[in-house]
């Protein structure tokens, strides 16, 4: 288990372990990431997306962090990471592929982080959200994607990966890290957007919306790379 922010900055040795971490897994991901096909499905809504010239919410699984990371790089992304131990990190790593980073979670930080997230959409950058994250359940969309989208009236775009070979780590998502060379099926969904003026229901009914669209996207990915 991660160790609270205020324990791990104070100690010399995890502030070491931190960059260390850092300066291994980025060449990692970037020589990983080199080898993969990607195939896509939809595209067309992300391309409509980007041709508007306006920001946008990009919502995927937590489990299929890292193919995202690598195909969306360099496009100036924002994401929520983390303030505890694994949180530095995966930041370090993130903002060497081009993203900027929003500090806090669900669980410490989170307002802050979202009331950021409106702020760099105010100025035209684009957001992400692994929406089950950072702790699940897995598959299980949390709010944040939806309150951002019902706060900025941007759309948000969900999309799933799946990958025809990888491993999976023992963690709660089942992350799934493609091997090298293997092909990368990135389906996405039309946008969605929530109104500002939706109430508690409304915002309720835009989360399960979203849930059974990223999960409605799984087979297709899976069919692509003929799993």
């Amino acid at each position: 288990m991660s160790q609270p922010a205020a324990d791990w900055r104070g100690q010399r040795g995890k502030r070491v372990q931190v960059a260390a971490i850092a300066a291994a897994m980025y060449p990692v991901v970037a020589a990983l990431g080199c080898t993969y096909r990607f195939v896509l499905d939809g595209r067309e809504h992300l391309e409509a997306l980007d041709a508007s010239g306006q920001p946008f919410i990009h919502a995927f699984f937590h489990g299929r962090i890292l193919p995202a990371t690598f195909y969306f790089r360099r496009r100036r992304i924002v994401v929520i990471t983390s303030e505890n131990f694994d949180g530095e990190w995966i930041a370090r790593v993130i903002t060497r592929f081009g993203y900027g980073t929003a500090r806090g979670s669900t669980s410490r930080g989170g307002v802050r982080a979202l009331v950021q997230l409106k702020r760099d959409m105010a100025e035209g950058r684009s957001t992400a959200f692994t929406v089950d994250g950072p702790r699940g359940p897995a598959l299980a969309v949390q709010p944040g994607a939806v309150w951002l989208a019902k706060a900025t009236g941007r759309a948000i775009l969900p999309f799933h990966l799946e990958a025809d070979r990888y491993w999976t780590a023992r963690s709660w998502d089942r992350t799934q890290v493609p091997r090298p060379f293997a092909r990368v099926a990135i389906c996405f969904a039309p946008p969605q957007y929530v109104a500002a003026d939706a109430d508690a229901t409304a915002v309720e009914v835009a989360r399960q919306s979203l849930e059974q669209t990223l999960r409605g996207l799984m087979p297709r990915a899976r069919e692509l790379v003929g799993r």
